[in-house]
């Protein structure tokens, strides 16, 4: 085992081939390294991922914050996929692996020897992901695979910002972390049935699915009333009030999404008569009426502050919150500090660097920060291994 110091994971035992850089790749392995797994990120000897030298924030090496964020857990070897030699040191790492995961360009693992196809020679029973913008298939599939593109294309972009406002993406990245997400649970999906059948298989995700499948509410709102749905700002399609209101020093938001706890808001905003408007009595009513609801209650919540509005909506039970920034979430949020929500990790060159935990609390095998994320190259050491193992079986 890689790391015997430390308690076994949930997948403990299996071993991940990573070709991915960038995001939607490397967060997915980092989610089954997180869990035990032994991620092995295959890299491009003139420079490895991407994202270590050309993304985000190089502080005292070379290695970007970006890499740092989502590679921990894993180790590096350095292999060249276009040489005839690096290719049989790949085949012999699959021979020893269970999963292997990659987000070329749909077309390019076929040029270069490692699709599935050629690869389940080598192991039959390997699990085969490939992430890309838009699928192996279809009209689309050789469009770059970008966040922004997949977000702008899938519809979500269409739906976020104000009303009449100009297009605006996610602040979060969900072409790409959605990717990750899904690809990680089609591996464990495809593990557990190989663990059933004794049988790999080959699983594809794309950004923009990944996308389109978060919009459970947009999808189904168009195909109830044939209206394509719009921008809200922080609104709810499904439910109103439901939204950030200003208050008199900053944001709240607060969800009052059915007749009791619209009852109970109308309560503590002091305007019981609310309830009875003809326009508000209902929750259908209250979406068809959006915009005079939200003129009714602004100037109401701006009579009060953030933290007297939430305190006394908590105290009734009604959904409430302040608007956090990110410095108060990750260096003063008591509740973050509770659940260990930010952890760290010891890196080489950096020093310590803080990383996001796992949302995931597994009892009996948590998921772990074991090691920083490697430096490129750092297990060469293993290719040595694997061709000894390989010339002992020939």
């Amino acid at each position: 085992m890689p790391f015997p110091d430390q308690p076994a994971g949930a997948l403990t035992g299996l071993r991940v081939l990573d070709l991915t850089q960038v995001m939607s790749g490397p967060y997915c392995t980092m989610m089954l390294a997180d869990m035990g797994a032994d991620v092995i990120k295959v890299e491009n000897p003139a420079g490895g991922d991407q994202t270590r030298v050309s993304w985000g924030y190089a502080v005292k090496g070379d290695d970007s914050r970006a890499f740092l964020a989502l590679n921990r857990n894993k180790r590096s070897v350095r292999i060249d996929l276009k040489d005839e030699a690096g290719r049989e040191d790949f085949y012999r790492l699959v021979a020893t692996a269970d999963v292997v995961v990659e987000n070329f360009r749909p077309g390019v693992t076929a040029r270069l020897g490692i699709d599935y196809e050629t690869l389940k020679q080598h192991n039959p029973a390997l699990i085969y992901a490939s992430i890309s913008g838009f699928g192996q298939t279809g009209p689309y599939s050789q469009h770059p695979g970008y966040d922004l593109v997949a977000q702008g294309m899938s519809g979500v972009m269409s739906i976020t910002g104000e009303p009449d406002g100009d297009p605006v993406k996610c602040g979060l990245p969900v072409a790409d972390l959605g990717a990750g997400m899904f690809t990680a649970f089609g591996i464990v999906t495809a593990y557990a049935s190989r663990l059933r059948t004794g049988e790999g298989q080959y699983l594809e995700v794309s950004l923009f699915e990944a996308a389109l499948a978060m919009s459970v509410w947009e999808s189904t709102e168009y195909w109830a009333t044939g209206e394509v749905p719009q921008a809200l700002g922080s609104a709810n399609r499904m439910s109103a009030p439901y939204q950030a209101f200003r208050a008199s020093d900053g944001y709240l938001t607060i969800g009052a999404n059915n007749e009791r706890l619209w009852t109970r808001l109308c309560d503590v905003l002091g305007a019981p008569e609310l309830v009875q408007d003809e326009r508000f009595t209902t929750n259908t009513l209250r979406m068809g009426h959006r915009a005079e609801l939200v003129a009714t209650l602004t100037p109401l919540f701006a009579t009060r502050t953030v933290e007297e509005w939430v305190t006394a909506l908590l105290a009734v039970g009604v959904p409430a919150g302040p608007i956090r920034d990110y410095s108060y979430v990750l260096d003063s949020d008591p509740h973050v500090a509770a659940r260990g929500a930010v952890t760290s990790f010891e890196h080489p060159v950096e020093g310590t660097i803080k990383t996001l935990a796992s949302p995931v609390r597994l009892q009996g095998t948590p998921p772990t920060v074991r090691s920083a994320p490697p430096l490129l190259g750092e297990h060469d050491g293993l290719l040595d291994e694997v061709r000894v193992a390989g010339s002992a079986r020939g």
